[in-house]
């Protein structure tokens, strides 16, 4: 048992070595299998390794069932480190939403747009206010007054819309 608690201290070793340094094994592995060799994978599967087959071994199986039950345990644990790490790396998780997100929506003038230059629309997008750099379609000559509903058409950067104002009906 001594020897699964030396591994587990070994895997928490080295999860909180990459919790305040970073990365150490950052592309050492990449070419074998990209993520999956990571400081906190290995961390998280040496930690699970150990701390599984002591419990095993604990309960009073052999050793030919609590090293299977460890490499189990770390396995798991492994593969959700590297999914978690995979998921804050790319970004996915829900976060601020981007300009190409707000494409197709509703959103208000701030600022007026003048027919040949930027103003401001705010759009709700996802429970998150965004306030963006707006120009007006091409189909649309008049400049737009602050308070006007506007429908977003396109991107034109990261921080800047087209949009064109939503037809009203007439009462």
């Amino acid at each position: 048992m001594t020897t699964y608690l030396v591994v587990a201290g070994l895997g928490m070793a080295l999860l909180l070595v990459s919790l305040v340094l970073g990365d150490l094994l950052d592309g050492a592995f990449d070419a074998l299998a990209g993520d999956a060799f990571s400081t906190a994978v290995i961390g998280a599967f040496l930690s699970a390794l150990g701390l599984g087959g002591a419990l095993a071994q604990g309960l009073g199986t052999p050793l030919v069932v609590s090293l299977p039950v460890g490499v189990a345990a770390g396995v798991g644990f492994g593969w959700f480190a590297a999914w978690l790490t995979r998921l804050l790396r790319t970004g996915t998780s829900g976060g601020t939403p981007a300009t190409e997100d707000v494409v197709g929506h509703e959103g208000v003038v701030v600022t007026a747009i003048p027919a040949d230059g930027f103003g401001t629309v705010k759009v709700l997008l996802g429970g998150h206010a965004l306030r963006l750099n707006a120009r007006l379609d091409a189909d649309h000559p008049l400049p737009i007054e602050p308070g006007t509903q506007v429908h977003v058409t396109g991107t034109l950067s990261p921080t800047a819309v087209v949009v064109t104002p939503t037809w009203r009906e007439l009462a």
